[in-house]
């Protein structure tokens, strides 16, 4: 009877556990990272009786987790992906809402303006007309200012959620080598008995971890080694190495990631960091942000100095050469911090048409002035060496150089951005070029047909100091004629083609017709030009003419051009972003059908220990009613 006793206490004691199991699975059915606990029980070794061995019952030899390692780093892997995708998605269509706007965009204030240029050449002396391109040009230039300060509070966005990303990253850490440390002592103490409830904790600890970046876990004696990067740890066993911010040796308002290690921080590279959050961030940032950032200063350095070009040859209202039109940006030189003092670089724009939307890494190869060599950022062309101009800029160094010096060329920024450097440079209507500052006339008397263009001013500028030096293309035959004026050296003999240019001075006129011998035409200053329109209407013709983009797109192809690339990246970013989620949710589905708690089956479980208890209430009842009988009989 004690024997039968012992066995009725052994299976209730294992149907407590079990219900007690149960109870906390349905407790924690909701807990996020807990995984199902089970109940593994065996048979307590029978005794000997000498017919045979009778069962002594049945003991708990372990409460385990419901756990698949290959379900888990699945999960993990998914994870990082999805983090790394949404993180870059959630950025991007902040850049793709701003650009596509129709009404805060680029396009409408581009067209207005030059709807203003062309209205000022169908009456160049009207005031109305003038004041209305200078107020376009002003609302153009605001346009590219408030474009300009979004994409800057973006990039600071960015540079903030780095920081609490960053800040996250060593809190997960420190809990995992916390963890590594608990699971550790009680693992000893238990007698290698595992505690599920922290290792559910450290395994969630890894994978909030690798939301925020991708992470490579190692076990290596019951604890977790967690690798990020190109290898460097972040936790071993109970040593935990930080992360911290730092600002680009090169561009201040750029945050980077240091790793420290012996008190030592180095920045690592961009691309080293890949999954999660992280990496999202710092691919939105190179690929899309800086790009589009660096679009925009292109169409604003390039409109600018293009039309401060045309604008130069041209005449204001009070008779004086054109000037200045917009103040351009220069290119943005920064040094790095670790330079040596002495040394400088610089950087100017010789040909605007041949911008891209990338900067460039300069850096010192010899002592020697001259020794360096160029990196476009955006492919990692090298150009080598010491080349005097890539892509539209000239480059130079000067000063006490060192081998390893390096430099940081943005040539479409000012700070932020050279969108941010275009303002207006006039204040005053009348400044505004609209006229040719040369007039061409043929002579009254002339006998011949022969026709004289309006003629136009030669570019690049500025203009030739004789452009308004009066002269006489005087006709010594019908085929032949010589320049004639005040000025010394001008030709003569020279041979006329009808139709042809004939340039000098920094002007370009044609002859048509058949002049005859003794005709002539007068080309000089244009002293009554301030009904002349010819100036304003080249002007206007920029609005369409191929200026950028090596001369293969105008102003609005350009623009277009980067919504069109935002717009699709951001839409490839939602699929992609989609599919990584639905990828996500079935590897998580298939993870919680290992590990998660099914309520139906732990109900199923609790009425099944409920019943066992029942029963090995029922044994010991019987135990103690044989005995009862027992006593009965000895009585």
């Amino acid at each position: 009877m004690a024997n039968i006793l012992s066995i009725g206490q052994s299976a209730l004691a294992a149907a407590q556990v079990g219900l007690a199991t149960t109870g906390n699975n349905i407790a924690n059915a909701s807990t996020p990272g807990y995984s199902r606990q089970i109940v593994i029980q065996g048979a307590i070794a029978g005794q000997d009786a000498g017919f045979g061995f009778i069962g002594k019952g049945t003991e708990v030899t372990a409460v385990k987790r419901v756990y698949s390692e290959f379900l888990n780093n699945q999960l993990l892997s998914t994870q990082t992906a999805k983090g790394q995708l949404d993180s870059y998605y959630a950025q991007i269509r902040q850049i793709d809402n701003m650009l596509a706007n129709p009404a805060a965009g680029l396009s409408p204030a581009l067209q207005d303006f030059f709807k203003g240029v062309q209205d000022m050449s169908a009456d160049p002396n009207s005031a109305a007309a003038r004041q209305s391109v200078l107020s376009s040009a002003e609302a153009l230039a605001s346009r590219f200012q408030s474009l300009d300060a979004q994409v800057g509070e973006i990039r600071r966005g960015v540079n903030d959620q780095i920081a609490a990303s960053v800040s996250n990253v060593n809190v997960y850490a420190k809990q995992i080598a916390q963890l590594n440390d608990a699971i550790e002592k009680v693992v000893r103490g238990a007698d290698g008995k595992q505690p599920n409830d922290l290792l559910d904790m450290r395994d969630l600890a890894v994978a909030e971890l690798s939301k925020e970046v991708k992470a490579s876990v190692v076990k290596q004696d019951g604890s977790y080694n967690v690798y990020i990067g190109t290898g460097q740890p972040l936790v071993i066993n109970t040593k935990t190495y930080d992360l911290q911010t730092a600002l680009s040796p090169t561009d201040p308002g750029r945050t980077e990631v240091a790793y420290q290690n012996n008190g030592v921080a180095t920045i690592l590279a961009e691309n080293a960091l890949s999954g999660g959050k992280l990496a999202g961030l710092f691919e939105f940032r190179a690929k899309t942000l800086d790009t589009a950032q660096n679009a925009l200063g292109r169409v604003a350095t390039v409109l600018g100095s293009t039309f401060n070009a045309q604008h130069s040859l041209g005449q204001d209202q009070t008779g004086a050469p054109g000037g200045k039109f917009f103040n351009v940006a220069a290119p943005l030189v920064s040094p790095s911090s670790s330079n040596g003092a002495g040394g400088a670089a610089t950087a100017a724009i010789s040909n605007p048409g041949l911008l891209t939307t990338s900067d460039y890494r300069l850096q010192v190869t010899g002592v020697a002035p001259a020794a360096y060599q160029i990196t476009r950022l955006s492919d990692g062309k090298l150009f080598s060496p010491s080349p005097a101009t890539v892509d539209g800029v000239d480059f130079a160094v000067s000063g006490t150089l060192t081998a390893g010096d390096e430099f940081l060329i943005r040539p479409t920024a000012n700070g932020a951005n050279a969108a941010l450097g275009l303002s207006v440079a006039i204040t005053d209507k009348a400044s505004i070029a609209a006229a040719a500052p040369i007039r061409s006339a043929a002579v009254p008397a002339n006998a011949g047909s022969g026709k004289i263009s309006a003629g136009s001013v030669n570019a690049p500028p500025p203009p030739n100091a004789n452009l308004q030096q009066p002269v006489t293309i005087k006709f010594t035959s019908a085929t032949t004629y010589n320049v004639t004026g005040t000025g010394t050296g001008n030709p003569t003999g020279l041979v006329y083609t009808p139709g042809a240019n004939i340039s000098y001075n920094g002007w370009t006129v044609q002859i048509a017709g058949a002049p005859a011998s003794g005709d002539g035409f007068s080309v000089g200053p244009n002293t009554t030009g301030v009904g002349d329109n010819r100036n304003a209407l080249l002007l206007g013709a920029l609005q369409t003419a191929d200026t950028m983009d090596g001369k293969t797109t105008n102003f609005q192809g350009a623009y277009s051009q980067l919504v069109n690339l935002v717009g699709n990246k951001t839409r490839e970013l939602e699929i992609t972003s989609a599919a990584a989620a639905q990828l996500f949710a079935q590897t998580q589905s298939a993870q919680q059908s290992v590990s998660g708690v099914n309520l139906d089956e732990e109900a199923a479980n609790l009425l099944r220990y409920q019943q066992a208890y029942q029963a090995a209430g029922k044994v010991m009842k019987t135990a103690s009613d044989l005995f009862n009988v027992l006593l009965t009989l000895g009585g």
